[in-house]
């Protein structure tokens, strides 16, 4: 396979810039230079030096735009493509007016099909090249999101949505569907080229406590799978799952009791976690995902970032389609500072891009696998135009530094900032 190198200005990470100051752990270079072999990354560094050193390679160059590693979405739900920014409604409304309905149609290949498709498209458009996504509880669901992500050549990450009460007849599964579906999907899918599978109870309310009981017992069976749910989003969510599990001492319990929490589980939004909470996710190295338009859209609350952060529980960033109202990480990213401002806090623009980037890649335990620009890191890449729009472009040239320069595509940007995105080593 031809080596093929890329030119441009680079930024990655050399660790985590919530734990230690982002100019420590910064690695940005503004005559970069990425050489991609076989899918993989095996140089970075200074384009004269890697040109001189790779004259046989093709040379791919980007000018002053920007490389960085692509997007990583760590929370989405790719059945709900169709219903993005549905109004007016909080979260169970909502569950029952759009997503439920909506969600009953993939139970037909061919839409599904349709809608995996789509969703992915729109997701290389924005610059995201990995994704763990929610499927429904139809298995049709799970292997169109598969299928597609397979042609692309993506690595992904997905599950078959369980559930067997409070929720439509047309969704809801058994207790044994539960079980023997996720099983079936684990051995076709998981491993499978760059497929990753993620045992998927939607949410405690939507599960008897035997379905999570099994499912926590197949997640104990194959531990090597990741296992998502939803934790702590809005507060009348809570006050249902104290009623529907009155001897938890919280919602993380509902899981806990039922072996749902471990180092490779995933719990999106938690915004309103008690103090027990923090510090047994903490301790059992589990992360929690960060959805920052999803949360504001249908008013959930403010994540607490840097209380988490500095817990040092494992956080990524995620789109939350489609209670999210984006499926642009520029967006969430944005969206992540105008809610840490409400809290006091500026994030700095490079602490947002590693959230966006391996900060979600070791949130789903792929640190090293993707979300860096690193040899041997897998080669999905987005690129940057920085001067995407006039309204940018006019703030970058009157930018004092690379930071400044940045800043405005993190804020404002949208699809037009992504000149082009590679996957496993390919321009798509």
């Amino acid at each position: 396979m031809a080596l093929n190198l890329l030119l441009g200005q680079t930024l990655y990470f050399e660790g985590d810039p919530f734990q230690k100051p982002w100019q420590e752990v910064t690695n940005h270079r503004q005559d970069g230079a990425v050489l991609i072999d076989a899918g993989h990354i095996r140089a970075v560094g200074q384009r004269t030096k890697l040109l001189a050193d790779f004259p046989e390679a093709k040379v791919n160059d980007y000018g002053n735009d920007l490389i960085i590693p692509g997007f990583v979405d760590a929370h989405v739900h790719y059945p709900q493509t169709a219903i993005i920014a549905s109004w007016g409604k909080r979260l169970i409304d909502w569950l029952n007016s759009y997503t439920f309905p909506e969600e009953m149609r993939l139970s037909n290949p061919t839409y599904a099909d349709e809608v995996a498709n789509r969703y992915l498209d729109i997701a290389l458009a924005h610059g995201t090249t990995t994704m763990a996504s929610y499927c429904t509880t139809a298995p049709a669901s799970v292997n169109s999101y598969f299928e597609a992500a397979e042609t692309r050549g993506m690595r992904v990450i997905g599950g078959k949505t369980c559930m067997d009460r409070n929720a439509p007849v047309g969704l809801i599964d058994t207790v044994e569907r539960a079980y023997d579906e996720s099983k079936n999907l684990i051995d076709k899918w998981h491993g499978k080229g760059r497929a990753i599978y993620a045992i998927t109870p939607r949410f405690s309310p939507t599960s008897t406590p035997e379905q999570l009981h099994i499912l926590g017992a197949l997640w104990s069976e194959r531990p090597e799978c990741l296992m998502q749910t939803h934790l702590s989003e809005q507060a009348e969510e809570m006050t249902w799952v104290q009623d529907l599990f009155p001897s938890a001492r919280d919602y993380l319990d509902t899981y806990e009791q039922h072996g749902l929490l471990g180092a490779r589980g995933v719990y999106g939004h938690s915004i309103h976690l008690k103090p027990r909470e923090i510090d047994k996710l903490a301790e059992v190295g589990a992360s929690v995902v960060h959805c920052p338009t999803s949360n504001t859209f249908i008013g959930s609350g403010l994540f607490d970032l840097m209380g988490l952060a500095k817990a040092q529980v494992g956080i990524g960033l995620a789109s939350d389609i489609g209670g999210g109202s984006s499926f642009s990480m520029l967006r969430t990213m944005a969206a992540a500072y105008e809610v840490a401002q409400l809290q006091g806090v500026a994030i700095h623009p490079a602490q947002l891009l590693w959230l966006a980037t391996e900060g979600s890649a070791k949130a789903l335990h792929l640190k090293n696998v993707i979300g860096n620009l690193k040899p041997g890191v897998e080669a999905d890449f987005c690129v940057l135009n920085l001067n995407s729009t006039s309204a940018i472009d006019q703030r970058v040239k009157n930018a004092n530094n690379f930071w400044e320069s940045l800043f405005p595509t993190i804020m404002m940007g949208d699809d037009r900032a992504v000149r082009q995105v590679w996957v496993a080593g390919k321009a798509v």
